[in-house]
Formats: structure tokens, sequence, C-alpha cells
């Protein structure tokens, strides 16, 4: 087990939990089914990281979704840096377990719009090293 410091697993929240709400914003459409698909879609997260969003509340940032976006990207691309130096093993599935994520958000109402599938690509692209 791979035990993160708090700042770390603060970021790692905020990654994850701040890219099923940009993908929820991203189509406003029935919040509870998507928070619920997002919940249900943590089992795609390695049984370490699946303790770290489980260890505190999610940390989402606030403020309009312009102001949130930059934050979660951000914290997306820091998520894979602290992954490769403390888990490259959790860094080599963390983005298709964190698009796994997003697409089960996008599809939890049934219809995917594009603005999911934008945000979906952004989220993609944070997640490059």
């Amino acid at each position: 087990m791979i035990f993160y410091n708090d700042e770390e697993s603060r970021t790692l929240r905020t990654a994850v939990y701040g890219a099923m709400l940009l993908v929820s914003h991203a189509d406003p459409g029935p919040v509870l089914e998507e928070r619920f698909a997002g919940l249900r879609a943590l089992r795609h997260l390695s049984p370490d990281l699946r303790v770290v969003m489980g260890a505190a509340r999610p940390s989402v940032p606030t403020g309009t979704d312009e102001e949130i976006e930059p934050v979660v990207l951000e914290a997306l691309r820091a998520s894979m840096k602290i992954l490769s130096v403390r888990s490259p093993e959790d860094a080599a599935g963390f983005p298709r377990a964190v698009l796994a994520i997003a697409r089960e958000v996008a599809e939890a109402d049934g219809v995917v719009v594009d603005s999911e599938d934008a945000m979906v690509a952004r989220i993609e692209g944070a997640l490059v090293l």
C-alpha cells in the first residue's frame, strides 16, 4: 500500500472529483445520476487510489466553471507527476481510469453531447506527462 501525504492526497482528490464536476457541468443534466455514475466509476482506480478518494471529503474547487477548469486541469497534471514518482504503476493506469470515470459521468443520462466530449478531450490532454 502506498501512502500519500495530505497535499498529494488533496491533489489527487481534486483531480478525480474535479474531472467529474467538469464533465457534469459541461451539460447541465441529471446531477444526481451523474454524481452516482461518477462514484460508481471510481472502481476504475487502483485500490490504493480508491483509498485516497475515500479518505476525506471530495476536494473540488469552488467558483464559476471558467475558474474551476484551470484548477482541475492543473490538479490532473500534478497528479500525473505525483504518481510517476510515487507509483509508476498507478501513473500508467490513472489516465485510463480518469477518462473512464469522465465518460461514465457524460453517459449518465444516456446522451453524450459535444460539450461533454470536448471536456473529456481537455481532461485527456491534461493527463499526458
